[in-house]
């Protein structure tokens, strides 16, 4: 008798798993199927400019009614996934489910919080974008400029688009402040020329390799002429866009909590960005007292090097003295070259994985150098034959101190965001999305982490490093 009934409750166990198995097998399949769906609707022929390929075909409308379709359809998709037990996944799925509805939600809230309206920044936007692509896109063949020359009409009515949109964001009172507006009329000089052959769309012209044949070369430079001056003309109108109706709606008073819906949408972004649910003052006042944490350092260093003055009297020291600063922006390239190898000789005591991409360093291009940061990191890939890419920026070399470079590479190069993107781009058995998806919180994060790992690494020599 206890036979039986032991043979009856494995074969009801043998039963319950095999159905617990077709249910995990279904589940897994429909996390697979909607990722691959997701995939493919937000894939644009636009996207592969970032990517380091010409884009071939109609590029996505950026039309208001069409950013609110997609925005519902995004909701589709983040009902399905929740709809997704999460005890039948693994943990990698549990995470790669959780980064999809993260990426899903940001691009509803954007769209939802209407800053569609407002499509550029202190850095820059739609109008100066290129400066990032032209540089990585292939020019070896005469189909490659053909193929450039046939997505510049997409791009002029991306930047007409764009102003259909401010326009709207005008008359809904969702507007930059003017600081920023002023700040975008200087990053669009040099998109302002008189000629044709001195816009930024005629450097990939001006270098056209030998080889090509000299009728392609004529009709080549032909096209180029028209849709370069067409485009001259949308930046004109742009410009003056910019300059008189924009600025006059800008309010003065900088900050996204003066536009409607604003404190909603900062709110909003503090949970995004620290992935953590905190009020907006929490994040206040820890800054406030990590200020206070670092302040307290910095003073010890200024008595350690026995520096005579006031905090204040330091700083403009480290502003003032010939020798934090490189005579020239070779030698400022160089410094930071250096740096990056010091510091990648370090990595194989730190870490047991390391990359296998590249890097270079090079300096952030003439056409955003202005306004831009000191540097920054610019991902690149297998795919495209693009090595990653440590910005250092030269323009104004009296504002280019010498003392904030270790900090800066150990941060954007290695063992910062290098490191940590290209291992990223190198995972095996995820979700494509999951190999470029971008976190602040932990991208961020890690690259401060590498600051402060710059410290065991010996990367900073000197006090005025550490400072």
């Amino acid at each position: 008798m206890k036979k039986v009934k032991l043979l009856t409750l494995i074969i009801l166990i043998s039963c319950q798993g095999n159905k617990n198995d077709d249910t995990t097998i279904k589940e897994n399949q429909a996390l697979s199927n909607i990722f691959d769906s997701i995939e493919k609707y937000g894939t644009a022929p636009e996207d592969s400019l970032y990517r380091g390929f010409h884009p071939k075909g109609k590029w996505s409308s950026i039309a208001y009614g069409d950013q609110q379709i997609k925005a519902d359809t995004l909701k589709k998709y983040v009902a399905a996934l929740t709809a997704i037990d999460d005890g039948t996944l693994s943990g990698q799925e549990k995470i790669s489910k959780e980064l999809m509805l993260m990426d899903l939600n940001d691009q509803i809230e954007f769209i939802h919080y209407d800053m569609i309206l407002i499509p550029f920044n202190a850095e820059g936007g739609f109008y100066n974008q290129m400066s990032y692509s032209l540089r990585n896109l292939p020019f070896n063949t005469a189909q490659n400029y053909n193929d450039y020359l046939g997505w510049l009409s997409n791009y002029d009515k991306l930047l007409q688009d764009n102003m259909t949109l401010m326009q709207k964001g005008m008359s809904k009172g969702i507007v930059a402040p003017k600081v920023i507006v002023r700040n975008t009329l200087d990053l669009l000089k040099p998109w302002m020329v008189d000629s044709y052959d001195r816009s930024v769309f005629y450097g990939p012209i001006s270098k056209m390799p030998e080889a090509i044949k000299e009728t392609d070369r004529k009709a080549i430079n032909q096209e180029s002429e028209r849709m370069i001056t067409r485009l001259m003309t949308t930046y004109q109108t742009l410009n003056k866009f910019f300059a008189n109706e924009y600025m006059a709606a800008a309010p003065e008073k900088p900050g996204i909590s003066f536009v409607p819906g604003g404190k909603e949408y900062y709110e909003n972004r503090v949970n995004h960005y620290t992935t953590l649910p905190l009020t907006p003052d929490s994040v206040h006042n820890l800054g406030l007292s990590e200020v206070a944490r670092i302040r307290a350092a910095m003073e010890k260093i200024i008595r350690d090097t026995k520096f005579k003055g006031s905090f204040a009297d330091f700083l403009q020291y480290l502003r003032t003295d010939d020798q934090f600063y490189a005579k020239t922006p070779q030698e400022l390239l160089n410094y930071a070259a250096w740096l990056s190898k010091k510091a990648e000789g370090q990595l194989p005591k730190y870490f047991n994985k390391l990359y296998t991409l590249p890097f270079t360093v090079e300096p952030v291009p003439a056409s955003i150098a202005p306004t831009y940061t000191g540097g920054r990191y610019v991902g690149g890939s297998w795919e495209s034959k693009r090595a990653g890419i440590y910005w250092v920026n030269t323009y104004d070399l009296r504002s280019r101190t010498l003392y904030t470079i270790p900090a800066l590479t150990v941060h954007e190069a290695v063992p910062g965001h290098h490191l940590q993107g290209a291992l990223a781009a190198e995972i095996k058995g995820i979700p494509k999305f999951r190999n470029r998806y971008y976190i602040s919180a932990f991208g961020e994060g890690w690259g401060l982490y590498s600051e402060y790992l710059g410290e065991e690494m010996g990367m900073y020599t000197t006090p005025y490093e550490m400072f």
